[in-house]
């Protein structure tokens, strides 16, 4: 089997006002006469054309100028090659550090039926007493062996950050099988803290009921509902086991 990680750098957060101008990829394979036994065996970085100006401000996250995106091919190309149905021809999955950032550019038009994994997801169902579910984060937390320092250096960076993401998925298959990741990509996430307001450390366990529910019926994301509307549920069923 094979996984590619990918990360990709734009002028902005969403589309169509913004566009890609770096794609990353590090691909992680499982050794055929080993199940279970992954290596990184390849990456590779490319700029591409996002056909507008990088906002100064985007520059300061990421460092990319437009001179950099100079005589590059236009975004659309590159990630039909690195990530449509010739890039991705031997894979089995597509795998990104919160995947919904990069499924608003690579829609299924491009990937065709390649199923991803949002290692982010993945690790909140995994390992929710890490300090924090960023790429670079879990990274020190987990410290898996053999990721190399110099070539992860670079955060905010395609290839760096794909890199790291494809560490962390091998963490991540120690644990889980590839259906799993799968099956948990496709489901609201379930957030250990609060990353917002008032709450904000805590955890959703820790704030009381009125709260939770008036979360509801206001405009979250899906995670946050999802995960206010489980615990709200769980307290329900220990109420009744209660009486």
């Amino acid at each position: 089997m094979r996984i590619r990680a990918v990360d990709i750098e734009t002028t902005g957060l969403t589309p169509p006002d913004h566009t890609i101008c770096e794609v990353g990829w590090a691909d992680l394979a499982e050794a055929n006469d080993h199940a279970g036994d992954w290596h990184i065996v390849h990456t590779g970085e490319t700029f591409c054309s996002p056909g507008r100006p990088i906002p100064p401000e985007v520059s300061a996250i990421h460092h990319i100028v437009d001179e950099d995106c100079v005589g590059a091919p236009p975004w659309r190309q590159t990630i039909e090659q690195v990530c449509g149905l010739s890039g991705l021809f031997m894979m089995d999955a597509i795998c990104a550090h919160n995947a919904r950032f990069e499924r608003q550019w690579i829609g299924a038009d491009i990937t065709g039926r390649v199923e991803w994994i949002c290692s982010y997801k993945c690790a909140l169902k995994l390992w929710p007493e890490a300090p924090s579910h960023s790429n670079q984060a879990l990274r020190y937390w987990l410290k898996p062996e053999g990721l190399n320092r110099s070539i992860a250096a670079v955060s905010h960076r395609a290839m760096p950050d794909a890199y790291v993401t494809a560490y962390l998925l091998r963490e991540m298959l120690k644990q889980a099988s590839v259906a799993d990741l799968i099956a948990w990509t496709k489901e609201p996430a379930i957030l250990p803290r609060f990353t917002f307001g008032m709450h904000i450390g805590k955890k959703y366990s820790d704030v009381d009921t009125s709260y939770l529910s008036w979360l509801l019926a206001k405009d979250f994301d899906e995670d946050v509902k999802h995960t206010a509307r489980l615990e709200l549920s769980r307290r329900k069923q220990s109420a009744k086991g209660g009486a």
